[in-house]
């Protein structure tokens, strides 16, 4: 099989890069092109869906469609070819003198040079190739084929064939590094476990085979081998009516979220604390604010005074900005506040960031995240946008939701719930009168956060509501 970088004269084949820092997969949502079809440098010929955004890939050369490797609705490692393309114009013949050799050759062909580093994700490169040599051992050398297959796999993409004289064998169980997570996060050691991958591969279907209780004796004959594959494998159900149950495969951004959550639930110490804040000034700023000619052109609400009150609240507290270093038994203080807005797609839940909110003016806090809102609806979040974030708001009030108590970020220190504004009866300078009321609720990784300063924090961000006038003294 062809590569990017070990081409047939006439065919290039073109793999599912690495759209995001460290994803591994992503489903292919639509073809925007079909075999026969000609494409140039840069065109757009599909998008695709990771754990993080849809995102749309351009191809890297021009030519002539041969074949799309993988329909739609299909979830792709990263390094697998997705489409090949004809680059010699006119057909077969003025490539079948230079095809020959290259078939015939025992001895690997010249390569062109490859790109050095990491590429641009998004012109085709995928992930860049290993320039790492393992020492050699000693041992029974597998067929060619069969290891080239095994370290393609390992290496996220197609690896062709070498000679059997330069694979060596390893004695380390064949995983990949999520497979070798969840295996240590079930307490299975994987040299017990039986791979059925391609190449002696141990997939997670594996590992959670390993981990299931052992039938009793008595219990009904075992179910032929490949059984527990195919029951593994989610299959989409159309809705059937009067049907009682309907079954949704996990996948996408959805499963993305259900791991982040239930890894910062279980490896966090969550603690969510409350308080009620009279808005009503507040909300009398914002109305000025959408008034004031130096705010022409941004979007203007309360969302806006939360989160510069959150940022004035940071720079007052700045022990609460940090992150927790398993690896290395480290507190990570930051220096910048990378502001996260929850925002609720048809896609799920995504959280992208304001980078260096602390440093925006209220203006410029405004457009980011007006232009943070309208890119998430429009489903155009990049990865990037998602990553690196430190402490982030989630406005459950939009669905006349009074509080929660929110499920940390993963990576992040803090998030701010928001709870609906209403019109209530308030104790207001000695007499009960009807007044703008909020309920916030922060949570926060209890190893780098102690109950003080969480308290300090939130009392802060109360108070600039409750007197937004101290944006400018706290400031």
């Amino acid at each position: 099989m062809t590569t990017m970088t070990e081409t047939s004269a006439r065919f290039r084949e073109f793999k599912m890069p690495d759209v995001g820092e460290g994803l591994t997969e992503a489903e292919i949502l639509k073809w925007y092109v079909q075999p026969g079809d000609t494409v140039t440098d840069g065109q757009v010929v599909c998008e695709v869906e990771t754990a993080k955004a849809a995102v749309e890939l351009p191809i890297p050369f021009d030519g002539v469609v041969h074949e799309l490797r993988f329909p739609e609705g299909t979830t792709v490692d990263v390094g697998q070819v997705i489409i090949a393309v004809d680059v010699v114009p006119g057909g077969g013949e003025a490539a079948a003198e230079p095809v020959a050799p290259a078939v015939a050759e025992p001895e690997p062909a010249a390569e062109p040079e490859a790109p050095k580093g990491r590429q641009p994700v998004l012109v085709g490169y995928g992930v860049a190739e290993s320039s790492t040599k393992r020492r050699a051992r000693k041992g029974t050398e597998p067929p060619a084929a069969a290891a080239a297959a095994i370290q393609g796999e390992l290496n996220g993409h197609t690896t062709p064939a070498v000679p059997a004289a330069t694979v060596v064998p390893e004695s380390r169980p064949l995983a990949k590094p999520p497979v070798r997570k969840l295996a240590k996060d079930l307490g299975i050691d994987l040299a017990t476990v039986t791979p059925t991958g391609p190449g002696g591969i141990i997939t997670r279907e594996d590992v959670h085979a390993a981990a299931a209780p052992v039938p009793a004796p008595a219990a009904a004959p075992a179910a032929p081998a490949a059984a527990p594959e195919a029951v593994a494998v989610p299959v989409a159900a159309a809705p059937v009516p009067g049907a009682r149950e309907t079954r949704i495969p996990v996948k996408g951004v959805r499963k993305a979220i259900a791991q982040a959550m239930v890894g910062s639930a279980f490896t966090a110490p969550h603690v969510t604390e409350f308080v009620t804040v009279d808005v009503t000034r507040t909300m009398k700023l914002v109305a000025e604010l959408k008034e004031d000619k130096d705010m022409a052109g941004v979007r203007v609400n309360p969302l806006l005074i939360i989160a510069k009150a959150l940022l004035v609240a940071i720079k007052r507290n700045p022990e609460v900005n940090a992150a927790w270093d398993e690896a290395n038994q480290e507190i990570v203080q930051k220096h910048y506040v990378n502001l996260g807005i929850a925002a609720a797609t048809p896609r799920g839940l995504i959280v992208p960031n304001i980078k260096d909110a602390h440093d925006k003016t209220l203006a410029q806090l405004a457009a980011a995240l007006g232009e943070l809102v309208t890119t998430a609806r429009e489903g155009k979040t990049s990865p990037a946008a998602m990553a690196g974030g430190t402490v982030t708001i989630t406005n459950v009030g939009v669905f006349g939701v009074d509080t929660g108590t929110p499920i940390l970020n993963p990576g992040e220190s803090a998030i701010l719930a928001v709870g609906a504004i209403k019109l209530q009866p308030w104790v207001h300078k000695g007499k009960v009168k009807p007044r703008q009321v909020t309920t916030l609720a922060l949570s926060f990784d209890h190893r780098l956060v102690d109950g003080e300063l969480g308290s300090r924090v939130l009392a802060d961000v109360a108070a600039i509501l409750e007197q937004p006038k101290r944006l400018i003294t706290w400031a």
